[in-house]
């Protein structure tokens, strides 16, 4: 049975930083590419970073580059978001989720395997 666990979320400051895990289970964890989503109350879940299999290749959006990063350590089965200088508007719950294939892809529907998310609150 595939799991995807998120931790590290809580509520944070604006201007301050937190760190996300994501440990998986019951999959190849190294063989698939993985990304970190958001979604906030009343919005549509959005991407937030994506990574490939071996952490070569990276890809965020917009509103985050710049301020987070997204690692992985596949002979510990855990991916990671360091989130820095944080806004109100990074407040959502955060999900993991593996992809289909190594590669990473900015489609949602490429990412088939989900964690149960992690929220994240930041106050001004």
């Amino acid at each position: 049975q595939v799991q995807l666990v998120e931790s590290g979320g809580g509520l944070v400051q604006a201007g301050g930083s937190l760190r996300l895990s994501c440990v998986g289970s019951g999959l190849t964890f190294g063989a698939y590419a993985m990304g970190w989503f958001r979604q906030a109350p009343g919005k549509e879940r959005e991407l937030v970073a994506v990574i490939s299999w071996n952490g070569d290749s990276t890809y965020y959006s917009d509103s985050v580059k710049g301020r987070f990063t997204i690692s992985r350590e596949n002979a510990e089965n855990t991916m990671y978001l360091q989130m820095n200088n944080v806004t109100p508007d990074d407040t959502a719950v955060y999900y993991c989720a593996a992809g289909r294939y190594p590669k990473w892809s900015t489609n949602q529907n490429y990412y088939d395997k989900w964690g149960q998310g992690t929220q994240v609150t930041v106050s001004s």
